[in-house]
């Protein structure tokens, strides 16, 4: 619990059964969050078993990809506060009080991965992605009247239940560049953002989606294609 308020965490899952148990301990640790699912987007390993024995609530999404994942989590949550994250260690629990320190003001909080100060040595943040990352939220930033951000692909984020029942129907994208679309949709459907640096580590195992040079330029496209398309043409939120 969080000042009263139920917390729930949701970490996509494939093939994670190395840092699993890891991640879901760090986070209970943290003796914040009430709840952890994981969503299991077909492993080919042990992951929901190891999942399931460390306490967690396990969901298989069949679709394939990140946004599936994410949304299917967002969905299942129960809490009032849902916090998105990565089991693969890049994230630490020790800033989610930092992030949940803003949710009684804010809708919406997010991480920014880009703060040289907070990268840690090992960390998939190179000078291309970093200011890849910038620049994609900069242009997000501009078009949509956000106040500062930097980084548009961070996963550790807060929202707050009310505004996920307002966003989640349409929530359109299944694949890499699922994060962006959040952030548009919380502002068009008048929520309050902020971002704030936390500590970003060294990934056990590949990255799924900045593992490589053509991967990253893929998902930036793909980000910068549901920036300009949804300003284009707007969703009708409720």
């Amino acid at each position: 619990m969080y000042k009263g308020q139920k917390v729930s965490l949701v970490f996509p899952a494939y093939d994670e059964e190395e840092n699993i148990a890891a991640a879901i301990k760090d986070f209970k640790s943290a003796k914040i969050v009430d709840e952890i699912i994981v969503v299991d987007n077909n492993s080919r390993d042990n992951t929901s078993n190891i999942a399931n024995r460390n306490g967690a609530r396990v969901f298989l999404e069949k679709n394939q990809g990140y946004g599936f994942a994410l949304k299917r989590g967002m969905g299942e949550a129960s809490g009032d506060l849902v916090i998105l994250c990565e089991p693969d260690a890049t994230f630490e629990a020790k800033d989610l009080p930092n992030l949940l320190s803003l949710s009684n003001r804010y809708d919406l909080v997010m991480g920014t991965r880009t703060n040289k100060q907070y990268i840690r040595n090992g960390a998939n943040m190179g000078l291309f992605l970093r200011l890849g990352n910038i620049s994609v939220a900069k242009i997000m930033q501009i078009i949509y009247g956000l106040n500062n951000v930097s980084d548009c692909g961070c996963t550790f984020r807060v929202f707050r239940k009310s505004i996920v029942k307002k966003i989640l129907p349409l929530l359109s994208v299944g694949g890499s560049h699922f994060l962006p679309e959040t952030v548009i949709l919380t502002k068009l459907a008048g929520g309050r953002i902020a971002e704030i640096p936390i500590h970003y580590g060294a990934r056990i195992g590949e990255s799924k989606i900045t593992g490589s040079f053509k991967k990253s330029m893929k998902v930036g496209l793909n980000m910068l294609g549901i920036i300009f398309k949804n300003k284009i043409i707007p969703p009708k939120i409720n």
